[in-house]
């Protein structure tokens, strides 16, 4: 296959940025060598299979090399709810995705932005605290008075009669893409402009179907870089429109408590402000996934009985009764269902080299294409932390420890000198009464008007994964899912499975794809 007049990734080690060193090794190497895929050759002794011979040399060198040449490694499965910083979240991001996120094909967080989930613990300002800006715009008090409307219009349209007796993921994420920048900066319906949902759309093709090689990624993963430019104008748009007071309702969005909190300084200037809100495409694209499947575990003919079971007794039991702990009885049924869907395969790191793999070429570039993924459902599943992990049991959650419980005491107990993360407190600058803290394992929560608000603190709950790099929007994607199942409850609502020849493919995650086989129906 030729791919003339392209640069490729090799030539551009040094613009990454990743390690001198190795730019340095391999520009230092025989030329032959030094390039990848792009010598000119006869049309038919490429290889065979491998990707339609028509594909752009940019996209060619920018993404499907990069993926050829990397490899994801399996990280061990942690003890204690908390990841290394050996592991690194410093661009960890998988490598075929850059040109969809930034024009170069390569990350430019200085000129482009860039989001919390792709920044190392130690660039994020002092005690995480982009961690913690990012997260003063999805505490649960603004769920409940700013939030909680949109999500519940969103499931009336959703789950609106005319949807019934149909594949459900469609009118899922045509509604979804409304309620995504509602929340967001504000916008619906025909204010959100035709790129924007272009963008949407390509995005989770390409993550979905994953393959760089395949047509149907390519296709995407150009519509994509395409769409982004006039996005990125429209977010920064809405950005100033939300900071000269011209925005209704600025205060139901994310963006006013980003712009309050990190007061547009280096810890969130306002193009990372412009990158989070359409980066988060990856980061909320879990939500999907775990509808689907949650329909799929309540479905009568093929689903779960005993999540039924539990679904029954506790939305008839008061769901949302307080009985002396951390988390309410329709919590703790969505957690333990998070835990055994585990919606999101693992946490990604890109790894730190040795002085001994810098004096091995080969080794070292293998290593700067490659990451290593942090299991979750090994860790959620894995008898160290439960003595009943293959059950189906939400009770667990009473008695397991929460960020609250772990302070200093308890890493004392433990057997660490110090806290492997300082336990440290960030007032937010909004007018709430509202800090962000963490626990001695990194674990970022809010205490609002002096009430905690903790998350399940163990290795065993990893579902949103571990210590100072737990998802950000936790609090905010269990109670998407609580108002899923109080919508279904409230409308006497049951699924069911279609028996379809060829089922669309529905992308959801990265590297996931379900076939859109499930439909609601009301009872009578």
């Amino acid at each position: 296959m030729a791919v003339q007049g392209c640069r490729s990734v090799v030539d551009q080690l040094e613009e990454l940025d990743l390690d001198m060193a190795i730019a340095k090794q391999m520009k230092n190497r025989p030329r032959r060598a030094g390039k990848i895929s792009t010598a000119e050759t006869a049309d038919d002794t490429g290889p065979v299979g491998l990707m339609p011979p028509n594909f752009d040399a940019d996209y060619v060198a920018g993404a499907v090399e990069p993926f050829l040449l990397s490899a994801h490694f399996i990280a061990e499965t942690p003890s204690l709810p908390m990841i290394d910083l050996a592991l690194s979240k410093e661009k960890a991001v998988p490598i075929q995705l850059w040109g969809m996120l930034y024009d170069g094909w390569a990350p430019d967080p200085e000129r482009g932005g860039l989001s919390v989930f792709m920044q190392g613990y130690e660039n994020r300002g002092q005690d995480n605290a982009r961690k913690r800006i990012y997260m003063s715009a999805t505490t649960p008090d603004l769920i409940d008075t700013k939030y909680r409307t949109k999500i519940t219009h969103f499931y009336e349209r959703f789950l609106a009669d005319a949807n019934a007796g149909k594949p459900m993921m469609r009118p899922y994420f045509e509604n979804y893409i409304d309620l995504y920048w509602n929340l967001h900066v504000g916008a619906q319906g025909s204010e959100i402009p035709a790129e924007a949902r272009q963008f949407s759309d390509a995005f989770n093709t390409v993550l979905g179907f994953w393959f760089p090689t395949s047509e149907i990624v390519r296709s995407a993963y150009m519509q994509a870089r395409k769409a982004r430019e006039p996005l990125k104008v429209w977010l920064d748009e809405r950005v100033q429109a939300i900071l000269d007071g011209q925005q209704a309702d600025a205060d139901s969005t994310f963006v006013f408590y980003w712009l309050k909190n990190g007061g547009l300084g280096e810890n969130f200037r306002r193009i990372d402000i412009v990158f989070e809100c359409f980066h988060n495409f990856l980061a909320f694209s879990q939500w999907g996934n775990m509808i689907y499947n949650v329909a799929a575990r309540l479905e009568p003919r093929r689903g779960d009985p005993k999540v039924r079971a539990w679904f029954e007794k506790t939305m008839k039991d008061g769901p949302d009764r307080s009985d002396d702990g951390a988390f309410t009885p329709l919590d703790r049924f969505v957690m333990e269902l998070f835990r055994v869907i585990s919606p999101n395969d693992g946490s990604y790191s890109t790894l730190r080299q040795s002085r001994a793999t810098l004096r091995q070429p080969r080794a070292a570039f293998a290593a700067m294409f490659s990451g290593a993924v942090t299991p979750h459902a090994a860790a959620s599943m894995n008898p160290r932390h439960w003595k009943n992990p293959t059950e189906f049991d939400p009770d667990r959650y009473k008695t397991a420890p929460t960020s609250l419980d772990n302070d200093a005491a308890r890493a004392q107990q433990i057997g660490f000198a110090q806290c492997p993360f300082p336990v440290t407190s960030f007032a937010v600058k909004d007018g709430r009464k509202t800090e962000m803290v963490n626990s001695a394992f990194g674990a970022v929560y809010p205490v609002v008007d002096g009430k905690a608000h903790p998350v399940c603190d163990t290795a065993g709950f990893a579902p949103f994964g571990f210590g100072y790099r737990r998802c950000g929007g936790e609090h905010l994607t269990i109670e998407f899912v609580k108002e899923f199942l109080r919508a279904v409850w409230r409308n006497r609502i049951s699924f069911v499975g279609l028996d379809i020849a060829e089922p669309r493919k529905t992308p959801v995650n990265p590297g996931t794809v379900l076939n859109d086989d499930i439909a609601f129906e009301r009872k009578a």
